[in-house]
């Protein structure tokens, strides 16, 4: 086993896998409302010798995993974007982004530009975990472009100002976004869900 000093997906095959791996049996556990996909999935990593940033990667997202699917139940979230923050919140942002991405796919108009929006600023925070600012501040930007002007589109799910603010900043401590919309005035047209 070759001993790696960090957890990272973008220099590391072995890192790149593992997330890959866990986010995609994430889906399931969202979908299935149930660990056993996930657990499945760090199994047959879990069975090998594994560099101890690797281990402790899958550790801490199993654990942020079944806290997700607890705020899903327990607060009976439903809406795509309603679970993403409470992905998000968990700071699951490579997660955020491959939930989000098959909503986006399907959707149109102002609903996929939120979206991608979103997408983007789990993205920028990715890159923000990995040290790169230089992809932090590309994405952040592209993010930044469409919820300065549409405020509106994603104030019933979180404060737009508080995450524009961190993303100008490129602020490396994420808001937390569950909480922060005012009242639940949903907009009539909701994400589509096909």
């Amino acid at each position: 086993m070759i001993e790696i000093e960090r957890f990272d997906p973008f220099n590391n095959r072995l890192c790149r896998n593992v997330r890959n791996a866990l986010s995609e049996s994430f889906k399931k556990v969202l979908e299935q409302k149930e660990m056993e996909p996930v657990r499945r999935a760090a199994g047959f990593f879990l069975d090998d010798p594994l560099p101890a940033c690797v281990r402790t990667y899958i550790d801490q997202r199993l654990a942020a995993y079944e806290q997700v699917l607890a705020d899903v139940r327990n607060r009976q979230l439903d809406e795509p974007l309603d679970i993403a923050v409470a992905i998000w919140d968990r700071r699951l942002f490579f997660e955020t982004h491959e939930y989000l991405e098959p909503h986006w796919m399907t959707a149109d108009g102002e609903d996929k530009m939120l979206l991608q929006a979103i997408i983007r600023a789990a993205g920028a925070y990715v890159h923000l975990e990995q040290g790169n600012l230089t992809g932090a501040k590309r994405i952040a930007a592209k993010a930044e472009a469409f919820l300065e002007a549409h405020q509106d589109r994603l104030s019933p799910y979180a404060d737009p100002r508080l995450l524009l603010a961190k993303l100008k900043s490129l602020d490396p401590i994420p808001p937390t976004l569950a909480g922060t919309a005012g009242p639940r005035n949903r907009p009539i047209r909701t994400i589509d869900r096909r």
